[in-house]
């Protein structure tokens, strides 16, 4: 690992464990557990969204999409899940949803300093994969997506990096850049007392009231306007 390779990290029961993005963007879902707890970790090298789930599921990458984003399916019922809307969308589990567990995407170095006992996902996966290689090599700098989406948005360009959270159906993102200029700061939000914390890429968010840590996600902007079009947006 080097210092500046970005990592999805998780705590639970203690217990950190990193997953790099390098073995991400070819594999997209690690099922694990940790600390008895089982656990999906998803992302999507489209949507630029990594997410955890607690769930007793296995799942697998189905290879089709809806706006742009990955759709898993469960290993036993062979139901599609949408990533970002967090729930089955066709097969005899339709209309269930996910329960999102706290993910920080942030760089190795970052995740490191805060927990140096973390363990990672090694690269002897079982599968010959140059893990140095970015499959998704340049599609972060294009304003295109590769695959259609019905929503525009214009309010941001379509790859900045932005933090959304969503509270009782109510949506809010936060560019990337604003957070890092503004830095660590508290809001009121829909009765929600926020503790903002930056640093560096690494964004968290945690209810003031209880100090629990939020599950925020990083992504694309097309992605969270095209699932929230009805977003709040700090930029």
């Amino acid at each position: 690992m080097n210092d500046q390779d970005q990592i999805l990290g998780v705590v639970i029961g203690g217990e950190a464990r990193a997953y790099p993005i390098r073995i991400l963007n070819w594999h997209e879902i690690v099922n694990d557990q940790i600390e008895k707890q089982s656990l999906v970790m998803t992302y999507c090298p489209l949507c630029g969204s990594g997410m955890a789930f607690q769930t007793q599921d296995k799942f697998g990458v189905s290879g089709l999409l809806y706006q742009s984003d990955v759709l898993l399916y469960d290993r036993k019922s062979e139901s599609l899940w949408s990533q970002l809307m967090m729930q089955a969308v066709t097969g005899p589990r339709a209309g269930e949803h996910l329960s999102q567990i706290a993910v920080e995407h942030t760089s190795w170095k970052t995740w490191l300093e805060h927990h140096p006992a973390t363990t990672v996902l090694s690269r002897d996966t079982g599968y010959v994969r140059d893990y140095d290689r970015n499959p998704y090599s340049g599609y972060e700098s294009r304003a295109d997506t590769y695959f259609p989406i019905n929503h525009h948005d214009a309010r941001l360009p379509s790859k900045s990096w932005v933090i959304g959270l969503s509270i009782a159906n109510h949506h809010k993102a936060w560019s990337l850049e604003y957070l890092k200029k503004r830095g660590s700061h508290e809001i009121l939000w829909h009765g929600r007392q926020l503790n903002i914390e930056v640093e560096g890429t690494g964004i968290r968010m945690s209810d003031k009231g209880s100090g629990k840590q939020l599950p925020v996600t990083r992504l694309y902007w097309f992605a969270w306007a095209t699932f929230h079009p009805n977003t709040e947006l700090e930029k």
